[in-house]
């Protein structure tokens, strides 16, 4: 397993991919200036998205306990606008209900933080006009979510699920084994509301567009796989899909000139476990997995029957802004492929560029399959200093129409500004796919790169959290 950032001609790296059974396409060299691939605009409803970069959405994990911004979140979002990415796919992951949080420190998005979560939008386009002049080629949405499984509003320590059903290999992790943690279907439908009312603050806010959550084991991927649910809203894929249909019901009712979009986990595994040899490893399943949306039932294989005929409905629907992802933080590296992680287990079931290929080919597929759509990649932050060379060739080649940024915008925002202009790469500031911007939150502390960002080394609580991710200390 080598670390691809450490390959440092495109030849070496195209024979590594043949080594590993994968297809990558890399570009030798990479274009800029307006006519560039990468600077090039496209349209969506008859707005124009200036280039091909997308930032995607996050969870800071730095706001207030009432679910408001912070200092540390309006860095991040001022760095988002100085960017240069003409598409903010989500910019940040907002709970709907205090409830439905994945931490404590998460935004939540009601009439009480409205002006507030206005104030981040504005300062991600004031700083964006500042730098790059031009804004009218600039499309801004929010991401929103419930947590559902994985939700903890309270305390980073105390998971609160709300499930859909009872999971045989992710009850007992997530504290879920007891009847209560099954949401019934009035707070299903009191969770529908909350996601429109918060659409419609999102619309009054000044936000373009609005991402509903369907990926990584949140509430809106998890009913995708309720196919043991009974009722209305699980079983058949009719009923599967009725809450993503209902809220967008809603949104066209109180919201009509928002734009909606979906991040959705197009393929998903069986969750993995912990291993002797300090890897991840599949957790056992005695006969079918059916809880795998986009799984072919063996846990370990894809599926895209179903996910192309949900970007059927979406179509339908007349949601033409979609982001396909994979797996949830049960599979970690099928959602995030990483070279280490900080705690057990260290190191990844597989060579992490095999589940880069794996999210760039999905999309591909998809968009083969269903042009219709503006279709966001995912999966890139890996690729460290070969994120142009292959985004380029995606964008070229027509696998995908945005290139998806994620957790290198944390470490780099700017790497989108560098690319276009034809500056060299920042190596020292690239995503290295080490995951401490993931492990962080787990330990009390914000996310941020701890890696690359000295900011997020100087914090207070930087010492402390390095002895409690080591063992030696209580977490913080």
């Amino acid at each position: 397993m080598r670390n691809i950032g450490r390959i440092r001609d495109v030849e070496s790296l195209q024979h590594y991919v043949e080594s590993l059974g994968l297809e990558l396409p890399v570009d030798a060299e990479v274009r800029s200036g307006p006519g560039a691939p990468l600077a090039r605009p496209l349209e969506l409803h008859g707005r124009t998205i200036g280039n091909r970069f997308a930032i995607l959405p996050m969870e800071g994990w730095d706001c207030t306990a009432d679910g408001r911004p912070t200092d540390l979140t309006r860095r991040r979002w001022r760095r988002w606008g100085l960017s240069g990415a003409k598409l903010i796919f989500g910019a940040e992951a907002i709970a709907v209900c205090p409830e439905g949080r994945g931490s404590p420190s998460q935004l939540i998005m009601s009439e009480g933080t409205l002006a507030d979560i206005a104030g981040l939008r504005e300062l991600l386009v004031a700083t964006h006009a500042e730098r790059f002049g031009r804004t009218d080629d600039l499309l801004v949405g929010v991401q929103l979510t419930h947590s559902g499984r994985v939700a903890h509003p309270h305390d980073m320590a105390r998971c609160e699920p709300r499930t859909l059903y009872h999971h045989p290999l992710l009850d007992e992790r997530y504290d879920a084994t007891g009847d209560e943690a099954v949401m019934s279907d009035a707070e299903i439908e009191r969770v529908i509301a909350d996601f429109v009312r918060a659409a419609a603050l999102s619309q009054r806010a000044g936000f373009d567009f609005v991402d509903i959550k369907h990926c990584h084991g949140y509430l809106g991927h998890e009913f995708l796989s309720a196919v043991e649910r009974p009722g209305p809203y699980g079983g058949s894929f009719e009923n599967r899909t009725r809450f993503l249909r209902e809220i967008v019901a809603g949104i066209r009712a109180e919201a009509p000139d928002l734009e909606i979009a979906v991040r959705f986990s197009a393929v998903d595994f069986v969750p993995f476990v912990d291993g002797d040899d300090d890897r991840a490893h599949p957790a056992a399943v005695n006969e079918s997995y059916p809880y795998a949306f986009g799984g072919d039932g063996s846990g370990l294989g894809g599926d895209l029957a179903e996910p192309l005929r949900f970007m059927d409905l979406l179509g339908e629907l007349d949601i033409r802004l979609v982001s396909a992802s994979a797996g949830a933080e049960y599979n970690s590296h099928v959602m995030e492929p990483y070279l280490s992680l900080p705690v057990a287990p260290h190191r990844p079931p597989e060579d992490p560029l095999v589940g880069v290929v794996r999210l760039i080919a999905a999309v591909a597929e998809l968009k083969k399959a269903r042009p219709g759509f503006v279709h966001v990649g995912s999966g890139y932050s890996y690729l460290q200093r070969w994120l142009p060379n292959v985004g380029q060739a995606v964008v070229e080649r027509g696998w995908a129409d945005t290139i998806g940024i994620g957790r290198m915008a944390l470490s780099y925002p700017d790497i989108v500004a560098d690319i276009i202009a034809g500056r060299p790469l920042q190596t020292k500031r690239l995503c290295n796919a080490c995951s401490w911007c993931d492990v962080a939150p787990g330990f009390g502390t914000v996310s941020g790169c701890y890696t690359s960002d000295q900011f997020y080394r100087d914090l207070p609580g930087y010492e402390a959290l390095k002895r409690a991710v080591k063992g030696t200390g209580e977490p913080v």
